[in-house]
């Protein structure tokens, strides 16, 4: 038995994702976003989060998948990273959970259109459900994270 982790469950889409809970700060309904200019497309903006300035990425845009409008479920996870924190928009997110860390195998090159530098692993959930799990550090890669240290500022 490997370590048990503790894992916040959100959807893109019809997948299921992961990130460990010690990696996430708090989970907002949707807010206002302010754009800033000259940025990749999938980060949205900025948002105050009770006096904080935050970066918001768009992890659908992150991703490479098709686009939607914020609905009554999307949220945004804000994580910290490289001490950063910076919030991703997810469709929803659901549960948290307890994941056997031996139950994480390596991820296929490609899961779902999505390459496997952003993934840590891919757990799985009873014999039906794989939960994919989030790579922070590739997610935000260094010249992003300077990028949204200047938006910050």
């Amino acid at each position: 038995m490997g370590e048990e982790l503790k894992v916040i469950v959100f959807a893109l889409g019809n997948e299921q994702y992961g990130i460990e809970v010690d990696r996430v700060r708090t989970i907002e309904r949707m807010l206002p976003i302010t754009r800033v200019p000259k940025t990749p497309a999938f980060i949205k903006g900025v948002i105050n989060l009770r006096g904080v300035v935050i970066p918001v990425l768009d992890l659908r845009g992150r991703f490479g998948l098709e686009q939607t409008e914020a609905t009554e479920n999307s949220r945004i996870i804000i994580v910290a990273a490289n001490d950063l924190e910076v919030g991703f928009i997810v469709d929803s997110a659901n549960d948290v959970i307890d994941i056997d860390s031996d139950a994480i195998d390596t991820p296929p090159e490609v899961v779902g259109g999505i390459k496997a530098k952003y993934l840590r692993g891919v757990a799985k959930l009873g014999e039906q459900r794989l939960l994919i799990m989030l790579n922070l550090a590739e997610v935000l890669n260094k010249d992003e994270i300077i990028q949204l240290e200047r938006i910050e500022e």
